[in-house]
Formats: C-alpha cells, structure tokens, sequence
C-alpha cells in the first residue's frame, strides 16, 4: 500500500481508500455483520482514510461503521465525515446552515463512537448552489462553522466535496487562505472520464488535497453495468458496456483496471472505494496494488472514443 500526504494536513492516507456508503445499503441491502467484517478487512489490508456521511443511508452507514470501529484501534484510521446532505424516512433534505452543521458533527461523532473527526467536509455543496445564498453561504456560513471546530480542536481538518470540479474552485478562491483544505471529487478520474487531471495544479497551487471517488464511475465500469437511476447519458453507458466486453474478451476484468487506473496518479493522495462485502474488499486492495496493463488502458479508453469526459452533470 502506497501512502501519500493529503496536501499540508498532515495526514498521509493510503492510495486506496474505504468509502462507506455501501454499509448504509445504499446500493443494495446489506447485512450488519458483513458490513463490520468489511471495515475491519479494509484496515488489516493497510487501508488507513475511511470516509462517510450521515446522508448514506440516512445515518444507517455512520451507525454501523461505528459499530465497527469500536473493536479498531483509533491509530490505525483517520476518519472523514460530512454535513449539509441528509435525510429521514426515506425523504432527502439539505440544511447547509452554521447552526446545522455543527449540530451534524456531534451527532456525527455519536453514531461513530469518537470524539475527535480527522476531516469534516461540506457534502456535494452543488445542492447548496441551487438553494438560497447560493454558494456564497457555503463561504460565509457553513464553512466558518467548521473552521471554529477546528480551532476548538473537535475536528482536525475542513473540506469540501462536489461533482463538478468548476464548484470546489469557486468557494476555494472566495474562501479565506487555508480554510479548505482538501477536495473530494467523483467519476473525474477514471477510465471514461479524467477531468481532474485539469485540476491538479490548481489545487496543489493552494496547498489543498486531493481524494478521488468512485473508481467504477457508479457502474459506468463494471461488467454488471449502470443501475436504472444512473445519469450517464445512453452513448456513454454503451461505450463503456462494450469497453467491459472487451476486458472480458482479455481475461482482465473492467473493475480491476478501473481500480489501477485511477490510483495510478501519484498526485492524488487516495481513491476511495465502497463495498460491504469483505472478499471485494480484500480483493480491491490486491489489484490496486498492482500495476495496471497500459496497453489495455490504451485500448478501453479508445473504444470509448469520444464519449471520454462526457459529463451528465450537463446531461
């Protein structure tokens, strides 16, 4: 496992990171047990960034990592949570207010069983755009929020996640030096779509780290293929399906070299993953741990031709 500084927070995380969504069923219904047997294959396997949100499941995923936690040495992990996306009773809501926000982190570290988050972030602050105040209350309210629990010690370090790259530079550059202090960003650095990579100078520039999200592209790279809710325009989602056809025809499964490949770029401090299945767990550790097939990279990203970086955040 390769260790990479997360910009200046001191914190170095594993290449391949623990995404936690799945324990909250969010892709299928899990089983409690599995799920904990899952975390801690992760840790054994030298994974030390898990990441997770009280929106995955509508707290479901964060109570049951805590559970999980519980029997791991708090050494072994840094832990990354969110506030701003919720939800109860099946209904998903946004509160991106200071008042809620810092409500969320106690709770937060209730469920999780700390009391101490390494990384709180501000959670898919797009959705925040399209409410009132706009993206400015992620600036002016949601953020300071934060910060003044970083200076109070309750949380170690801030930052901030989105689906659209354009998003996380705007509140940086109308944000305080230092307030943000890493990025998390999904479906831009992988086979179909490297986007990211447009972005790396720029966030080194402000000193800010990078986590990479989703290597499979929410299915887009998977021999299963896209689950019925998936955005991803139909030309994509045929590109990619022959792109795992022909993976297959190789004997070199679309999940395995989508994994390699977007842990390759050493400028991106970890990617993170999501299963609650502890084999796949084991299993993601061993392949990112191997060199991807460059010639079969080359080939992949050829069939999807010019469907590569087309976006659904436009779609």
């Amino acid at each position: 496992m390769r260790y990479t500084d997360l910009g200046r927070t001191g914190m170095r995380i594993s290449h391949l990171c623990f995404g936690a969504s799945s324990l909250g069923s969010v892709f299928h219904e899990t089983k409690e047990a599995e799920s904990i047997k899952a975390v801690e294959a992760a840790v054994e396997g030298g994974i030390n960034f898990i990441d997770v949100s009280p929106y995955y499941g509508h707290y479901k995923a964060e109570t049951v990592l805590g559970k999980a936690l519980r029997v791991l040495p708090r050494e072994k992990y840094f832990l990354s949570t969110k506030v701003g996306r919720y939800g109860k009773d099946g209904v998903n809501t946004w509160d991106y207010s200071a008042k809620r926000a810092t409500e969320s982190v106690f709770e937060s570290m209730e469920r999780l069983g700390v009391d101490f988050i390494d990384l709180i972030n501000v959670h898919d602050i797009e959705f925040q755009a399209a409410l009132p105040g706009g993206l400015e209350k992620v600036c002016n309210e949601t953020l300071p929020a934060l910060v003044e629990l970083r200076e109070k010690g309750i949380v170690g370090h801030v930052g901030i996640t989105d689906l659209q790259l354009e998003n996380l530079r705007w509140v940086i550059d109308h944000c305080a030096e230092g307030t943000v202090e890493s990025v998390l960003n999904f479906c831009h650095y992988c086979l179909n779509d490297d986007k990211l990579a447009d972005f790396l100078d720029y966030f080194e520039s402000k000193g800010i780290g990078i986590v990479n999200a989703s290597p499979l592209s929410m299915g887009l790279l998977s021999k299963r293929g896209v689950p019925d809710w998936h955005p991803a325009p139909k030309p994509l989602v045929e590109a990619c399906a022959r792109a795992a056809e022909h993976c297959e025809s190789k004997g070199y499964p679309i999940e395995k070299l989508a994994i390699q490949y977007s842990v390759s770029n050493p400028r991106i401090a970890g990617t993170l993953f999501s299963s609650a299945n502890p084999e796949n767990v084991k299993r993601n550790i061993a392949w990112a741990n191997e060199e991807p097939d460059w010639q079969l990279v080359e080939e992949v990203q050829r069939i999807i031709g010019d469907q590569k970086r087309v976006s659904w955040a436009n779609s």
